[in-house]
């Protein structure tokens, strides 16, 4: 098997030392293939390759209806190829087919609005005041990114820096983690298929603590967009600051999904669920705190509770299964010393805290969790599970519903279930999150932004703005009919006489 799954300048090359990374799937551990593991060598070359396609300007030089023709060319293929990339993102991340494929069409759609979007964005004429002066603001590609994505949604979240780099005329080097490569490799293919300049798109494999600290802190690097862990976004922030690059970071989020008495009672169960044990809690918008008015909250746990425990573990391929395996053997121990914590701290455990067992051992399987009697500042209230893990605290104000839901130093996304419209509204203006539902849970547009606020992160990805992140504004000011100022009088013309 070839190990030439480096795309580097427009090639497909091996790691330079010839290391290699075996890919298990995390479900049953069965191999999936065998990359290359780069070298902090290689990554220098790819940032290179970047550096100089940018340079020759052949992509940022073509004009955006073309950039945005070549998106949708994009789109396209991936809908063609819709069975191939979902079943290798699958087997890399153990979640369910089903699963995997609605990934495939949110990413066809991704491509294809920035496709749209591309050539809309012509700049715009500024009213100086003038009728000698034309000043208007042009949009440029801010340059050579370094794109890093994380395992729980490989291409998705790999598309979301993908197509609007690719629509602003930037190149780029993708890192995507070392544990769910195959995606970023077949979207390689597909972009070198269609025609993209070599050198524009680059991908590198392997260990982020040696390719990383490359990939955030090159000085031919102009952007740095990254979306995981708070600690690792820290790294990469103080690395890009040495030479004041721009960043755009996604660092996960503890979501609150606030249920009032007065909302419906079914569709709230039956989205706290959802919100808290979809791809088994490894979501950064998780609705991990459910936060429940005190007069129903004996009711609505005890249901959760119970629908939680019949949830049905199992493969990718499983038709019974409704949610999957952790990512890891780390991962999985990360999560039952969380639990471990919470309930030492004095949280309850109501359901889960345990693994999967049975037909599930080859697997990295953790039952769906429910923690009771929860408290401000305990561990498991202001970390990120990153796992199928819901602790459960109760209000009985709006007002406290309100401080619960801020009290957090992340502030990526969060619910708000009430069929009070006007209460829904007041609860969702005041919560300081990225994203708010109101009788709802986990949807996104690619028209509209996302990201957070405080420790979530800094920028936005998708919408208008998403676009904007990869771009730099200049300002063209043209004077139409130069004049003489006379600010500085000649005065060697004046002694003359002229």
């Amino acid at each position: 098997m070839s190990t030439s799954t480096l795309f580097i300048g427009g090639s497909w090359v091996a790691a330079s030392d010839g290391g290699t990374r075996d890919i298990h799937c995390p479900a049953d551990g069965q191999l999936v293939g065998t990359v290359a593991e780069a070298t902090a060598g290689d990554a220098e070359r790819a940032v290179h390759a970047a550096r100089t396609a940018f340079d020759a300007g052949e992509w940022a030089g073509t004009s955006a209806l073309e950039r945005g023709s070549f998106l949708l060319g994009v789109a396209a293929r991936l809908r063609e190829r819709k069975d191939d990339f979902a079943r290798a993102e699958t087997l890399d991340t153990g979640k369910r087919l089903v699963e995997s494929e609605i990934d495939m069409d949110d990413i066809a759609n991704c491509f294809e609005y920035f496709g749209k979007l591309a050539g809309q964005d012509s700049g715009r004429v500024v009213d100086a005041g003038s009728r000698t002066v034309v000043s208007r603001i042009e949009y440029e590609p801010v340059g050579v990114c370094s794109l890093i994505a994380p395992w729980n949604y490989p291409l998705l979240q790999a598309a979301w820096k993908i197509a609007p780099a690719l629509a602003a005329g930037c190149s780029f080097v993708l890192k995507p983690s070392e544990l769910t490569p195959h995606t970023s490799i077949l979207m390689m293919e597909v972009l070198q298929e269609l025609g993209l300049p070599a050198g524009v798109a680059n991908l590198v494999l392997g260990d982020g603590k040696i390719v990383g600290p490359v990939l955030s802190g090159h000085p031919e690097v102009d952007l740095v967009s990254f979306t995981g862990g708070l600690e690792t976004g820290k790294a990469i922030a103080a690395s890009a600051a040495a030479t004041v690059k721009k960043v755009a970071l996604e660092l996960g989020g503890k979501n609150p999904n606030i249920i009032f008495a007065d909302a419906d009672f079914d569709a709230a169960l039956d989205n706290a669920l959802n919100a808290a044990f979809v791809h088994s809690g490894q979501v950064c918008s998780a609705g991990a705190r459910l936060v429940v008015e005190e007069s129903i909250a004996e009711k609505f746990v005890a249901e959760l509770v119970r629908r939680a425990e019949k949830i049905r573990l199992g493969g990718p391929f499983d038709p019974d299964a409704e949610t999957g395996p952790l990512i890891s053997a780390a991962h999985r121990d990360k999560v039952t010393a969380y639990v471990e914590k919470g309930i030492a701290e004095g949280a309850r455990l109501r359901c889960g805290g345990a693994w999967g067992g049975g037909e599930l051992e080859k697997g990295f399987y953790y039952l769906p969790t429910v923690l009771d009697q929860v408290k401000s500042g305990m561990s498991v209230v202001v970390d990120e599970a990153f796992g199928p893990v819901v602790t459960v605290e109760t209000f009985n104000t709006e007002a406290e519903a309100i401080k619960i839901g801020n009290d957090t130093h992340y502030g990526l996304a969060g619910a708000v279930w009430s069929q009070d419209a006007g209460k829904a509204q007041r609860v969702a203006r005041a919560l300081r999150h990225g994203t708010i539902w109101i009788n709802d849970f986990h949807p996104y547009l690619p028209q509209a932004e996302w990201g957070g606020f405080g420790q979530s992160g800094v920028g936005r990805e998708l919408g208008p703005t998403g676009l904007a992140e990869y771009q730099e504004a200049k300002h063209v000011y043209q004077n139409i009919d130069p004049q003489v100022t006379g600010w500085f009088s000649d005065h060697a013309a004046a002694a003359e006489g002229k």
